[in-house]
């Protein structure tokens, strides 16, 4: 069964943006952390972020049905075709992922 694994590789904070901005200071996105990991499938993994999981959804389905991020439309992108980073649109405090096409 192909499932996919989804890495929190950095959580980030826009300092001069939330200065400008937000109402209070802001920190790095109080859900995740970084090295956290979850497998799923097409479901929205326990404990993971809504507003992520809608963000990087189209990516993992892609990968999740055969799709990948190295030839193609997207020829010379990523170095392995069973991977893509992807991130949620949160503009302050923004979560990059590492997300991995795996055998269950």
């Amino acid at each position: 069964m192909v499932l996919c694994k989804i890495t929190v590789l950095k959580t980030t904070v826009q300092s001069e943006l939330a200065g400008d901005y937000c109402q209070q200071e802001v920190g790095p996105c109080p859900l995740l952390q970084e090295g956290q990991e979850f497998v799923t499938g097409f479901e929205k993994p326990e404990g993971f972020c809504d507003w992520a999981w809608n963000d990087i959804l189209r990516f993992v389905t892609a990968l999740l049905t055969g799709g990948n991020f190295k030839e193609d439309l997207f020829q010379g992108w990523m170095k392995d075709e069973n991977t893509m980073i992807a991130c949620c649109t949160d503009g302050i405090r923004p979560v990059i992922f590492l997300l991995e096409r795996v055998e269950d």
